[in-house]
């Protein structure tokens, strides 16, 4: 049904629109109908319990209904089974893994096998993601959709978003440190390089000038010992050369 169709009707007729609209598959989110004017009109009249009903659909769970069901509309099957999907969104929004236990008190339900399907029903329609561990009889979640969020939730939500951006100012307070010791270090670096190449060009300009001034000084030890060496050496005495043989033994002839 249209929003222009709502704001059409009311009374009895009103009333009877929103209840249909509880049934209404695939509708998780009831805000919008809340604020309505002609919606509004309903808390106080004679149709006030469907006001009230609608309430606990957008913001309640199943224990809220079975707490208060003697002053609310009785649930049709459908509506049953859609606000106990609504009460596993609001569980899972804050464990991620349900146990069994927790999930047959809160929806009543009489054995596991009934919970399985609701599960899986649940799985099937897209409002939450995860896994059934049998084994360990829980259900892990992986993400879920939201709900609407009550008067009573927004400071909370105002805190949380306030904190974090708060974390969100310190991070960037840090990275912005961080990014100027960088470019620091950079410029000490830069100034160090420029120092290097500066050194060593005016190293090499000094060892090219040295290369190039002509040489002076004594000559070297190698040249004089070369000139000796061209010069023809005297001839000795063959005479002195042989040292004289002492008288001795002549030597025998040994035959062989």
């Amino acid at each position: 049904m249209e929003v222009e169709q709502l704001l059409s009707l009311s009374g009895s007729a009103l009333a009877q629109a929103v209840s249909s609209l509880l049934e209404t598959p695939g509708l998780y989110v009831f805000s919008d109908i809340l604020e309505l004017p002609n919606v509004r009109e309903l808390e106080n009249g004679p149709h006030a319990p469907v006001y009230q009903l609608l309430n606990l659909f957008a913001y309640g769970t199943y224990c809220d209904y079975k707490e208060r069901a003697a002053s609310l509309p009785e649930l049709t099957p459908a509506q049953r089974n859609k606000l106990r999907h609504l009460s596993i969104i609001s569980l899972a929004s804050n464990l991620k893994c349900l146990p069994y236990s927790l999930l047959l008190q809160q929806l009543e339900l009489k054995n596991v096998r009934e919970l399985e399907d609701l599960l899986i029903e649940a799985v099937y329609c897209d409002i939450i993601q995860g896994k059934l561990d049998q084994r360990n009889q829980q259900v892990e979640v992986d993400c879920s959709v939201g709900r609407d969020l009550g008067p009573n939730e927004l400071p909370n939500i105002i805190n949380t978003l306030q904190e974090w951006c708060t974390g969100c100012e310190a991070v960037l307070c840090g990275i912005e440190e961080q990014v100027s010791r960088a470019n620091q270090y950079r410029e000490s670096q830069l100034k160090v390089k420029v120092q290097v190449e500066t050194e060593v060009s005016n190293l090499q300009k000094t060892l090219k000038a040295s290369a190039a001034s002509p040489s002076s000084g004594p000559a070297p030890a190698g040249a004089a010992s070369n000139q000796d060496a061209d010069q023809p050496a005297e001839p000795r005495d063959p005479a002195s050369s042989q040292e004289p043989r002492q008288p001795g033994k002549k030597s025998s002839k040994v035959k062989g």
